[in-house]
């Protein structure tokens, strides 16, 4: 007998199976009980007869709890009155064990109640959907990358210096000596691209921001692609590009799951290269233009990106923000030094950015003095220094955050349900 899993199903037309999974619901109508199983792939209707089972095995279907894990077998036939169009003539069943009440019924929560039971929230229908959206968009970055030249090569989670601002660092003790969870694979990366070419890294980061808006996690996934020879001009080109891929495939691959979580789908199929480019100094005249008081030399916060990109049908890149703003690896504008060669993507629908990068500096005398500017230990930097003194090129990358992508894609309203078991201000459990 085969083993079926119902995203499947289909390929089993007429012939019996096994199927193991978890109870979601049930009812009754004389003779017959309805059950509906889901196994992780889906959820489809099990139909137990009063005549094809044991007694036992009728009065158990009776009487699972929600939850309840058990196994199946019957044929597979077609339904049209099916949501997936198949269901299950049910000729044996066996419980594997018998639920405790569950905790999340069919009826509204709060959140924090969910939250407090984001371990069995996880088996709900919408969460089933955004996690297998969350895979879909993982996949389609590895595989876009991994097919335009680029090789994966692994960052260290444990750095022994800020790359992103001290204020932000999570210290812990490392043998006696301090030492600080990574908030960007990007310092490493820079190095990998010179012995390798074309790199990225993709793995978590950690941010010790106090916030608690709904685009912000104190653990997060970020990809980060790394170039040699290129410039912002080529860096803008690739993060495009990636984007569309990214989102197009989502769209092929996910079209269920995201009609499921009702995610408009229009926005996303009208994404298409090229993305209008918008210098600093334009977005913060549409920005004062619409409303807002950002003065000249100030980042954008969250009510700034969503406004700028209401202008807007697609995502937009915003380059050359003031250096002061930026990071002290940031290359500054050669023909204008108040400006750095930075650049954002910003998500339409009030999403706001999803990538960041730029061109580093590769000025060896540069970048140890904005390392002095910034105050940071030049002990802690002078493997980077080896990168300008050894062969320096021209070089960009970009980060992008994968838990606000997930949100953009699947039109969530809060980024705590883009990860499994987020961390957020305040919240570490389960």
């Amino acid at each position: 007998m085969d083993r079926a899993t119902v995203d499947r199903i289909a390929q089993f037309e007429g012939n019996d199976v096994l199927l193991q999974g978890w109870l979601a619901n049930r009812a009754s109508k004389g003779k017959l009980h309805f059950l509906q199983v889901r196994d992780g792939t889906g959820t489809i209707q099990c139909v137990v007869f009063k005549g094809n089972v044991t007694p036992e095995e009728f009065d158990a279907a009776d009487h699972l709890p929600q939850e309840s894990s058990l196994e199946v077998e019957g044929a597979v036939r077609k339904d049209p009155r099916s949501p997936i169009g198949f269901e299950i003539d049910v000729k044996r069943l066996r419980v594997v064990s018998v639920a405790e009440p569950f905790p999340i019924q069919p009826k509204e929560h709060g959140t924090g109640f969910l939250m407090e039971h984001r371990h069995l929230w996880l088996r709900s229908r919408r969460q089933v959907a955004v996690l297998r959206v969350r895979a879909a968009i993982v996949k389609a970055i590895r595989d876009y990358f991994d097919s335009n030249g680029f090789l994966l090569v692994d960052s260290p989670i444990l750095t022994p210096a800020a790359c992103e601002g001290t204020t932000t660092l999570f210290e812990l003790d490392y043998f006696g000596e301090k030492a600080y969870l990574t908030q960007s694979g990007q310092l490493y990366s820079e190095a990998t691209c010179a012995a390798l070419g074309k790199v990225y890294c993709f793995g978590p980061t950690f941010r010790a921001e106090k916030s608690k808006t709904r685009r912000h996690l104190m653990e997060f996934w970020m990809v980060e692609p790394e170039m040699p020879f290129a410039d912002l001009d080529e860096n803008m080109r690739v993060a495009e590009d990636f984007l569309v891929y990214v989102v197009g495939r989502v769209i092929e691959a996910r079209r269920p799951e995201l009609e499921q979580l009702e995610r408009d789908l229009k926005p996303l199929e009208a994404i298409r290269k090229p993305f209008p480019r918008v210098h600093y100094d334009e977005a913060i005249q549409v920005l004062q233009a619409n409303g807002s008081d950002i003065p000249w030399g100030d980042d954008f916060g969250g009510d700034d990106e969503t406004r700028l990109t209401k202008q807007y049908d697609r995502p937009i890149i915003v380059h050359r923000y003031p250096a002061a703003v930026k990071a002290f690896y940031m290359k500054k504008d050669p023909t204008d030094p108040r400006y750095s060669m930075s650049m954002d993507v910003l998500a339409p629908e009030g999403y706001g950015e999803v990538i960041g990068g730029g061109q580093r500096e590769d000025s060896l005398d540069v970048l140890r003095n904005a390392i002095t500017a910034h105050g940071l230990p030049m002990e802690a930097f002078e493997w980077y220094l080896d990168v300008r003194r050894y062969g320096s090129v021209p070089h960009a990358g970009f980060g992008l955050g994968l838990e606000r992508t997930v949100a953009w894609i699947c039109g969530l309203g809060h980024i705590r349900e883009t990860i499994p078991f987020p961390r957020m201000l305040e919240k570490m459990t389960p």
